[in-house]
């Protein structure tokens, strides 16, 4: 198994580790990394792996069988031997915006309160697929909800819970086609607020910035009809 080091610190842009395997694809796996794989609509990290003065850009992060994590190169290049001990380092640009997209779309569950039927993450924007017949009648509305979010600048924390616990809270789960992410018997949450003044919890495997200032300005995109009781809601960041 790989060790996701990203779970306990979204914040770690750079790591060691050390070559357990390289996969019939050359997918190059390790005993623990800071590289997020592909996922509940978020893109895998990219980056770069170093060894013996060599440097090797890796294009995306994938599952591998198990518990494996898949580091995937971005050209065809020699790549590090079992055992070789390398030092990983995120494309921390663009992971930390994948980060703001993903707790602005946490947001956006909250001022859009219907189930999610699926959801997606990009460098810029987000959206989710609500389970709603009818669009929501007050565009400026939402998107003034979701700016004073940011502003009020919560604590976005994470704990585990098992999942017996999640059996008897299933008012937790947002999500109507996805499971909720586990290991092993613990099921991961992402809470945004603090005790009583929390506005989300949610179980979710993917990263966030640990405050929801840190999302920035952003902008309420297009709505759109996606079958009979879906609607699609795109959100921007604004710089």
């Amino acid at each position: 198994m790989t060790q996701p080091l990203y779970l306990d610190d979204a914040y770690q842009r750079e790591a060691p580790g050390r070559v357990t395997a390289i996969t019939e694809e050359g997918g190059i796996v390790l005993d623990k990394t800071i590289f997020y794989p592909t996922g509940g609509g978020q893109p895998g990290d990219s980056g770069w792996l170093m060894w013996d003065g060599q440097r090797l850009p890796i294009a995306t992060t994938v599952k591998g069988q198990g518990d494996a994590i898949a580091l995937v190169p971005a050209e065809p290049s020699h790549l590090p031997d079992v055992g070789t001990h390398l030092t990983q380092q995120l494309d921390w640009d663009r992971r930390h915006k994948h980060m703001r997209v993903h707790t602005m779309l946490h947001l956006l569950s909250v001022a859009v309160p219907f189930g999610v039927t699926g959801g997606q993450i990009s460098a810029r924007h987000g959206r989710l697929d609500f389970d709603m017949p009818d669009a929501p009648e007050d565009r400026d509305a939402i998107e003034a909800v979701l700016n004073d979010y940011v502003e009020a600048d919560l604590r976005v924390t994470t704990h585990w819970i098992t999942q017996d616990e999640l059996a008897s809270a299933p008012e937790l789960v947002k999500t109507m086609a996805v499971k909720p992410p586990k290991s092993a018997n613990k099921v991961r949450l992402v809470e945004i607020g603090d005790g009583t003044s929390w506005i989300d919890l949610q179980p979710c495997g993917g990263t966030h910035v640990a405050r929801s200032g840190e999302v920035g300005a952003l902008v309420l995109g297009k709505i759109e009809k996606k079958g009979r009781r879906n609607r699609r809601i795109y959100v921007h960041l604004d710089g």
